[in-house]
């Protein structure tokens, strides 16, 4: 089982992630804000990876730093949990549709962090989250991960249905690119030999 555990804690957050990359989508997260908790629902439901989050930060303040955080925390779980690589279809992609929006997402395991980010929001929250914090979740996650990830949504008008069709994408995406390659189980799929 590719599994790990983070326990990232600083003066700002504490925060506890076990991922498991071989799960079947059961997740336990509390973060503190709650719209957080339904898009990281939605990730480990529609990757198939199991997820635990338990995050405490400085919410008084705001909610920047356990966005951020939450974001390298599993980002650094889905990493750990990878090992070396070997085996992992590697690329992943998906189009993800709710409603009126559409949204592509694409992914590469490539250790390379950089994130293409095209979804913008009309509006500056969606309940107690402020939807600037999206963007921020997504390029913590990546750089952690070592993800060059890809998140644009096409057309679309409501904003709950935008970013929850970005995270679903996303979990489809990376549940494809984890895979196991039965052809070539026992290889990093890189010529270089690593990634």
């Amino acid at each position: 089982m590719r599994t790990a555990t983070i326990s990232r804690s600083t003066k700002e957050t504490s925060i506890d992630v076990t991922v498991n990359l071989d799960g079947t989508g059961t997740y336990e997260v509390s973060t503190g804000i709650g719209f957080l908790d339904h898009m990281l629902e939605q990730l480990s439901r529609h990757s198939l990876i199991d997820l635990s989050v338990k995050a405490i930060g400085d919410l008084h303040i705001d909610q920047h730093h356990t966005t951020e955080d939450t974001g390298i925390a599993i980002g650094e779980a889905v990493a750990k949990a990878l090992g070396d690589k070997k085996g992992i279809v590697r690329y992943g992609d998906a189009l993800s549709p709710m409603d009126e929006t559409l949204t592509r997402v694409a992914l590469d395991i490539s250790g390379r962090p950089y994130l293409v980010w095209k979804c913008s929001f009309s509006q500056p929250r969606l309940g107690e989250m402020d939807t600037e914090l999206f963007g921020h979740w997504f390029h913590s996650f990546a750089g952690s991960a070592g993800l060059t990830l890809h998140v644009e949504t096409l057309y679309g008008e409501n904003n709950h249905h935008i970013i929850e069709s970005a995270f679903k994408g996303l979990a489809r995406a990376l549940r494809k690119a984890v895979e196991i390659d039965a052809r070539k189980a026992d290889a990093i799929p890189s010529t270089k030999g690593v990634l």
